[in-house]
């Protein structure tokens, strides 16, 4: 109907050259993108100013103070995570574990030769000889028998009990199931019984932490029936039950202390704040210090936020030893007690050997700018107007990528962990916990509509039926102080709660003479962070790990809503 004529051809628009002109286009709509979206870019950059990164958690935060998960406790602001938690718990893979096999194919070999001697003298009542290697491979052999739900990694030599048919012996070992990278210790007595032909058997083993002869290790002692096969010493570990010695380090004499280099923070709006504040600062405290190879002065005497008081107030005068291992901070960082600090500092001056000081008044000085200062003391003053007087704030914008804070110096009290592996041990590490959260949230309808009905008794017997066979022992963490609301599950569960084990740290325990003495003989409260703290960690170490959040109600953790960015 057309002719070929009436179809105009102009260059751009032949039917050969559509491919290219439309790659062109293409190429120029993608050029202006690129070039609007830098602009937006810019724009953003040059407006933006940061959140505070405490209260709004940056992602860095966000993975050392929290769990990856919407964990109930791991994510609680009540309970820190410390060096510890970020150990990885095959570094105790160069450490093969003792089997029962290890110490028959040894004990055979020992039993023979007794059983030749014994035919040639056998005395049914000499006492017991707790050295002799035949009482310590059947003391070995008994304790890998009973406590099936451990690997052994050593055992020290038996010491003599009390009696002449008693032994005490120590053994360092790792729960079979366990997620951390930590050793625990365990020492107990021995009863060990002969028979009419002098053959030995155990007759029963005691509770835990009950050989107490057997706790300290001699000097230059050796372990006695040990496999290592790494270069790694597992010594560098947490060893929950080993003698804690977290004394302070000593000013060896005036040259040493005048040849030093120190950093000391003072002031600030850090005080009295939650634990995880308190540590996002002394770490960048610590991190600064490392960066200018210098001795951190450190406080230390804390100011317990009052979120964790039974009184309700904010309460000075709190040990740093209560909460964290000083004794591993002062072995593998280079710390100094502020008290002694000072101390050796007067007496110096008023020797007329003056030392230099190095004033700092404004957390924007980065410690780059620090690192050629010659002064033997390098002292940040902090204000009074918060935000800008948190410690924090040092290590923040150019210095970040400087200054690391060193979490792997700072590990969890090793007195705390004690309380923790006793729990653990008398359930014989073979139990599963609940998490249960009610509370302030649980009366909270607004934000949490749910979450009391769906904690009740009924609801949780219907929900742990399925997670949790019956009969198991049940440990339950929960901040509800009326205990008797879960009575209901003692007809299916053996339930253990942290109030069942108060002897661990009331008048008579170890813990208490401890701290007593450590706080210069007045008694120290097992306080509101100590008891999240314990019943957090035994809850992490059971078999199964059922959380409020995850597991018992759809609610969200942080109220309606939030549900998805708390894990966003």
């Amino acid at each position: 109907m057309f002719g070929r004529s009436a179809i105009p051809r102009t260059g751009g628009f032949r039917p050969e050259n559509l491919g290219q002109n439309a790659l062109n286009l293409i190429g120029n709509i993608g050029f202006s993108l690129f070039v609007f979206g830098v602009l937006i870019f810019t724009i953003i950059a040059a407006t933006y100013e940061p959140e505070d990164p405490l209260f709004h958690p940056s992602d860095k935060i966000t993975t050392f103070l929290t769990s990856t998960s919407n964990a109930t406790l791991r994510s609680d602001d009540s309970v820190v995570r410390t060096g510890e938690d970020f150990m990885v718990a095959n570094q105790t893979a160069f450490a093969a574990f003792i089997n029962i096999t290890d110490v028959e194919a040894t004990s055979d070999t020992i039993e023979k030769n007794e059983e030749e001697a014994n035919q040639l003298e056998c005395d049914v009542n000499a006492p017991i000889d707790c050295k002799d290697q035949e009482v310590f491979h059947l003391m070995m052999k008994a304790t890998i028998e009973k406590f099936k739900d451990i690997h052994f990694y050593k055992f020290g030599k038996p010491a003599v009990g009390e009696g002449v048919n008693s032994c005490d012996m120590a053994w360092r070992y790792r729960p079979r199931d366990g997620k951390s990278a930590a050793f625990y210790k365990d020492y107990r007595r021995f009863v060990i019984g002969k028979s009419e032909n002098c053959s030995l058997s155990v007759v029963g083993i005691g509770e835990y932490h009950s050989g107490l002869n057997a706790r300290k290790r001699k000097k230059n002692q050796k372990a006695g029936f040990e496999k290592t096969g790494g270069k790694k010493d597992d010594f560098s570990l947490p060893v929950v039950g080993e003698v804690v010695n977290d004394s302070l380090p000593m000013v060896e004499s005036d040259n040493a202390f005048k040849s030093g280099k120190y950093l000391v923070y003072v002031g600030g709006g850090d005080r009295c704040k939650s634990m995880n504040h308190f540590l996002w600062s002394f770490l960048c405290a610590l991190g600064e210090a490392q960066y200018l190879n210098r001795t951190l002065v450190m406080d230390l005497t804390l100011c317990l936020s009052s979120i964790y008081t039974s009184s309700g107030q904010n309460e000075e005068g709190k040990d740093f030893r209560f909460y964290f291992d000083f004794e591993h901070l002062k072995e593998a960082a280079s710390v100094l007690d502020e008290v002694q600090f000072w101390a050796e500092w007067k007496k110096l001056h008023k020797k007329k050997n003056r030392l230099n000081l190095h004033l700092v008044e404004d957390f924007r000085v980065t410690p780059m700018r620090l690192a050629d200062v010659k002064d033997t003391l390098i002292m940040r003053k902090f204000g009074s107007v918060e935000p800008d007087n948190y410690w924090y704030r040092v290590c923040e914008g150019d210095a970040e990528s400087a200054v690391k804070r060193p979490w792997h110096l700072l590990w969890k009290s090793r007195r705390l962990m004690e309380i923790v592996s006793a729990i653990a041990s008398r359930l014989n590490w073979d139990y599963d916990a609940v998490h249960i959260e009610r509370g302030e949230k649980a009366r909270n309808k607004e934000l949490w509509p749910n979450l009391e009905a769906d904690t009740s008794p009924s609801a949780l017997l219907s929900t742990l039926q399925d997670k949790v066979e019956e009969g198991r022992n049940l440990y339950i963490a929960t901040n509800e102080e009326g205990l008797s609301l879960f009575n209901p599950l003692k007809d299916r569960y053996a339930t253990h709660f942290l109030y069942d084990y108060k002897d661990l740290w009331d008048e008579s325990s170890e813990w208490y003479s401890e701290t007593t003495k450590l706080n210069g003989g007045n008694p120290v409260e097992f306080d509101g962070y100590m008891r999240a703290s314990v019943d957090t960690e035994v809850f992490l170490r059971g078999k199964k790990q059922i959380e409020t959040f995850n597991d018992l109600t759809n609610d969200c953790k942080d109220g309606v809503g939030t549900c998805n960015a708390a894990t966003s």
